[in-house]
C-alpha cells in the first residue's frame, strides 16, 4: 500500500486517462448512436437495413473482439496506422457503444407522440427537420435514464483496452498488483473507489439533467 501512496500521481494520471477515454468514446458513441437511431426510424429502407445490421452485429459481439479489430486487424488492412493508442481505444469503445446508445434513443423516439411528427410533416418540415427540431429533443429527454446506464457501462468497459497497452486505471492497478502482491485487496479497493466516483459523477449529472428537463416542461 505504501507503494500506491508513494506513487499516487500515477494513480491520478491513470484515472485521468480513463476519463479522457470515456469522454471521447462517449462523444463518438452519442454522435454515431444518434445517427443510427435516425436511420432506423427513417423512411429509407436501405439505411434502416444498414443501421439494423450494424446494431445487431455489434451488440452481439464482445468488446474485446472490437478492440482486436481496431488495434490488430485494422492496421494490417492499412487503417489506423500510426494512430495513438488513446484514439484507437476511443474508436473501439465508441463504435462498440454506439448501437446501445442508438437503441436507447430509439426507445425515446418511440415515446414521442406520433401526432407531433405528423403535425411537423403537415407544415412542410422534411424528415431531417422533423427529427432535429421536434422528435430528437423530446427523445433525448425520455432517454436520459437508459443513456446514463449505457454511459456508465461504457466507462467500466474502458478497462478492456488495458489489454492492449493503454496505461489507464485498470492497467495501472494490474501494475501495482504485480509489484505488491501482498496488498492485492487494498490496491483493488483504491481503484474500485476511483471507478465508483466516476460512475457516481455520471449518475449525478444524469439525475440533474433529468430534473432540469422535467422542470422545464
Amino acid at each position: 500500500m505504501e507503494n500506491v501512496l508513494a506513487n499516487f500521481d500515477l494513480v491520478l494520471k491513470a484515472f485521468w486517462l480513463t476519463i479522457q477515454l470515456a469522454l471521447l468514446s462517449g462523444l463518438v458513441a452519442l454522435v454515431l448512436g444518434t445517427l443510427l437511431a435516425a436511420m432506423r426510424v427513417g423512411p429509407i429502407s436501405v439505411l434502416r437495413g444498414v443501421a439494423a445490421t450494424y446494431v445487431t452485429l455489434v451488440r452481439n459481439t464482445p468488446l474485446l473482439v472490437m478492440c482486436i479489430f481496431v488495434f490488430v486487424a485494422a492496421p494490417n488492412l492499412g487503417l489506423f496506422v500510426g494512430m495513438p493508442f488513446l484514439l484507437k481505444g476511443t474508436i473501439a469503445v465508441g463504435l462498440y457503444t454506439a448501437p446501445f446508445i442508438a437503441e436507447a434513443i430509439r426507445s425515446g423516439v418511440n415515446a414521442v407522440h406520433l401526432g407531433q411528427a405528423e403535425a411537423a410533416r403537415a407544415i412542410g418540415m422534411t424528415f431531417g427537420q422533423n427529427m432535429r427540431y421536434v422528435v430528437l429533443p423530446q427523445a433525448f429527454r425520455a432517454s436520459v435514464p437508459p443513456l446514463a446506464s449505457t454511459l456508465i457501462a461504457m466507462t467500466k468497459n474502458t478497462s478492456v483496452v488495458a489489454v492492449f497497452g493503454l496505461m489507464e486505471a485498470t492497467a495501472r492497478m494490474r501494475d501495482f498488483v504485480n509489484k505488491n502482491s501482498d496488498d492485492t485487496m487494498l490496491i483493488f479497493l483504491v481503484f474500485a473507489i476511483g471507478y465508483v466516483i466516476l460512475v457516481e459523477l455520471i449518475s449525478f449529472a444524469a439525475y440533474g439533467l433529468e430534473r432540469r428537463w422535467k422542470a422545464a416542461r
